[in-house]
């Protein structure tokens, strides 16, 4: 499936417990279509010790969220809109639907 939002782009979080949130995506997965936002939906990962890590314990991290989840941070109005595409002399670019701005 074709993802219409990318990697360093600013998303805003739609629903769940970090709504309202906004962070920037850090990864994507277009196959399972999930996306990682930095500092939304994170986790407790209890972990052994181990040659890499011999102090184990308790590491926090970010974990994947579906894609519908999330909207793209419109930079002129500050709120969320969906992502257009508009062709410009034979290249194709991404809009913001809101304001109509280039993203």
């Amino acid at each position: 499936m074709k993802m219409k939002i990318r990697t360093k782009d600013k998303v805003i979080v739609l629903t769940g417990k970090d709504k309202g949130k906004i962070g920037e995506i850090t990864s994507v997965s277009p196959k399972e279509n999930r996306v990682t936002v930095s500092g939304i939906n994170m986790i407790a990962r209890h972990t052994k010790p181990s040659q890499t890590n011999p102090q184990g314990g308790i590491i926090r991290r970010e974990a994947p969220i579906n894609a519908s989840n999330v909207a793209l941070l419109d930079a002129k109005t500050n709120k969320a809109t969906r992502v257009g595409y508009k062709t410009v002399k034979g290249e194709k670019t991404r809009i913001a639907r809101r304001s109509g701005e280039e993203v």
